[in-house]
């Protein structure tokens, strides 16, 4: 049996597993390209880059490099060196970095949350188009001569056995991308986390050179 038949003797149901199946291709595709082609970033070699020119006092350089990346890390320490080339004190350095943070990180998790509704969804459609094969199985068995019994039987389990398949088919890779998906996207946000702290200890390290302002002195 080929799958345009198989899908054809699924019934209604069909269809909504269909349209879940094409909202999770788009995720998984709009969502990949976003986490490892926009975000292919080298994080050891971009921070040191970052401390090499932060050593020489090339602020405006450091901010040029960010810009040459559209990550998020890149934007998260750009938020940082503009308060830096203002001569902001700790506590400004630090609001920056969370803001960067806070703005990024919803970025990097949108719509990855979807492929696990999917993946549920998907696995309730196929077990109601399940149910409802079933019952109109039997329903028109009991309403059926001797002749057609086993026919509209076999009719009606064939629809939901393939609902029932259907709905894994697509439920199963849903659940699967979901979880890579998802380490990948946290694995982003802790560089995020990771190079936001080194670049804060390395400038407070660095105080005196880059004019930053000490919140205990200052008040």
């Amino acid at each position: 049996m080929g799958l345009f038949a198989a899908f054809r003797e699924g019934g209604f149901m069909m269809y909504p597993i269909l349209a879940l199946g094409i909202a999770m291709l788009a995720i998984v595709v709009d969502r990949s390209h976003f986490l490892w082609v926009k975000n292919k970033l080298n994080k050891e070699h971009f921070f040191k880059s970052l401390t090499n020119h932060l050593l020489k006092g090339d602020l405006e350089g450091m901010i040029l490099v960010c810009d040459q990346n559209q990550a998020p890390l890149s934007k998260v320490i750009k938020n940082c060196m503009i308060r830096l080339v203002n001569k902001g004190r700790d506590s400004d350095i630090q609001a920056a970095l969370d803001e960067g943070a806070m703005t990024e990180v919803p970025n990097i998790e949108k719509r990855i949350g979807f492929l696990a509704v999917i993946g549920n969804v998907a696995t309730l459609t196929g077990l109601l188009g399940t149910i409802t094969g079933l019952i109109r199985s039997f329903a028109a068995v009991a309403n059926a001569d001797a002749a057609t019994k086993a026919a509209e039987l076999t009719k009606g389990i064939s629809e939901a056995m393939n609902c029932t398949a259907f709905g894994l088919i697509v439920a199963v890779p849903a659940v699967f991308l979901y979880s890579i998906l998802q380490s990948r996207a946290q694995h982003l946000i802790d560089d995020i986390n990771e190079i936001s702290i080194r670049t804060f200890n390395f400038i407070l390290a660095n105080r005196e050179r880059f004019g930053v302002h000490d919140d205990e002195k200052a008040s």
